[in-house]
């Protein structure tokens, strides 16, 4: 017999999880000195837009590119914003952070995926916002992760 391995999304918890971690994440980013400033103009739907797109990418229902946007508009939303690597380290520190508080799983191959994700995704997030436009296509994919190498996670 083959163990059914679960997505990323459904390992973390599925969408309560999620939702809750960017609602509190960005509680962190709008105290926070470096970070405030780029985000103090989202608008209010902007935590849930990221907790349903991160859901996606992680396996989880199609919240966002059905009914909030697309890879395409996500992309679109960096530009202009001329994001530093300091910003992406705080992103990424405090994501982390607030993963820590609410006992996201922190088994090695969960959290390989995850971190994996955010370096991929804020590196890209980067880059488009140091330009006007995008060369990307509109009908871009959304990324799918999943476990990587480790295939699956800890289970001991």
């Amino acid at each position: 017999m083959t163990a059914t391995i679960p997505t990323l999304f459904e390992w973390a918890g599925g969408t309560p999880a999620f939702e809750l971690l960017f609602n509190e994440f960005y509680d962190k980013v709008l105290d926070d000195e470096l970070l405030e400033p780029v985000f103090k103009h989202m608008s209010p739907q902007h935590r849930m837009h990221v907790a349903h797109f991160v859901s996606e990418v992680f396996g989880g229902p199609k919240t966002y590119s059905e009914t909030e946007g697309s890879h395409y508009a996500m992309i679109n939303k960096h530009l202009q914003k001329h994001l530093t690597e300091a910003h992406r380290k705080r992103w990424i520190e405090l994501l982390l952070q607030t993963a820590d508080e609410l006992s996201l799983p922190d088994d090695p191959e969960f959290r390989s995926a995850f971190m994996a994700y955010l370096e991929w995704g804020t590196r890209i997030a980067v880059l488009n916002s140091q330009t006007d436009n995008t060369t990307e296509s509109p009908d871009t994919p959304m990324p799918k992760w999943g476990w990587g190498v480790p295939g699956g996670p800890y289970i001991p």
